[in-house]
């Protein structure tokens, strides 16, 4: 059986559409549906089906779609054996949240594919929710994700790479006398709470008995900051970099309580046959951010004072 088959059936199953899986594999759709009809050839069965425009997987599909995905991962894992122990080489199969995938991940990429010229990189955006349960089981070598409230499992290993306190965002227009008080009476935009973050947030809040004035609850820090610039009302965020938009006028407050932080870092499969790669992936990552790239101002400082606000158009994730 030849694993190409194997691997356009995966494809066209996960993205739902001959097309797409042909854009990933850089073949024509023609080529992708043979190749699917050549693997139901041999198997003798039927493994996908169309509706629309879309493509799923029929029961004798879904009933093998696991197992391909274990050959594959095992194909991998054969040719990474096979590389000469001097030379970093193969697939890293790398999992980031949003706000990753448009900072860090690509400045490190950027060096890491030109010092080592035989690796390839695999890269699939989600939630930190996601990426940890395909790390955890081997889908995905790594994944730079925030940290789970929960203990990590002993199969994993993890490196923070920066802590990120809680802010109060709002207009630069506005000023802000007492964020507490900014927090009981302005409409509130609200951090998801079933997200880490806005579990922080969440905690903050019921700590000092403050019920904000709730006008919307959403998962997605450029969004809240998009509407907050809007002047739609004011954010209780993690202090990530922002990278996606410019000329936006906002401001941050620090808070004048203690406050867990929320921690983004990577994490990644101590048994995977890539971890020299993601050791790789993982030094680079430090050299740019600096050992001490965790820390980011925001405790202790005068809560009438806005935090400095970075220029969005030179700042990353």
């Amino acid at each position: 059986m030849d694993s190409r088959y194997l691997q356009s059936f995966v494809y066209v199953v996960e993205l739902g559409s001959i097309a797409q899986a042909a854009r990933r594999l850089d073949l024509t759709p023609a080529a992708v549906a043979q190749r699917v009809k050549m693997l139901e050839a041999e198997l003798g069965t039927k493994l996908v089906r169309r509706s629309g425009r879309t493509v799923g997987t029929t029961e004798a599909g879904e009933r093998i779609l696991e197992r391909a995905r274990t050959v594959l991962h095992d194909i991998r894992d054969l040719k990474s054996d096979l590389n000469d122990a001097a030379t970093l080489a193969g697939q890293l199969r790398l999992g980031g949240t949003p706000t990753m995938m448009t900072g860090l991940i690509p400045d490190v990429l950027a060096t890491l594919l030109t010092r080592h010229l035989q690796m390839d990189i695999y890269l699939e955006p989600g939630p930190s929710t996601e990426l940890y349960r395909k790390v955890v089981n081997g889908h995905l070598d790594a994944a730079v994700l925030v940290q789970p409230l929960f203990a990590l499992p002993k199969s994993c290993d993890w490196h923070a790479f920066r802590e990120e306190p809680l802010v109060l965002l709002t207009p630069a227009s506005m000023n802000v006398m007492d964020v507490h008080e900014t927090l009981r009476t302005e409409p509130f935009l609200r951090y998801d709470r079933n997200v880490v973050g806005g579990q922080l947030a969440d905690a903050y809040l019921r700590q000092h008995n403050i019920n904000p004035r709730q006008r919307c609850e959403l998962d997605g820090l450029d969004a809240l900051a998009v509407l907050t610039d809007r002047g739609l009302g004011v954010t209780l965020v993690p202090d990530w970099r922002m990278t996606r938009f410019s000329g936006l006028a906002l401001a941050k407050w620090a808070l004048p309580h203690p406050f867990t932080r929320r921690v983004v870092g990577l994490l990644w499969n101590r048994s995977s046959a890539r971890v020299r790669l993601v050791h790789a992936f993982r030094e680079i990552a430090i050299e740019l951010l600096g050992e001490n790239g965790a820390q980011q101002q925001g405790a202790g400082q005068n809560p009438s004072t806005p935090l400095r606000m970075r220029d969005t158009k030179n700042s990353d994730a």
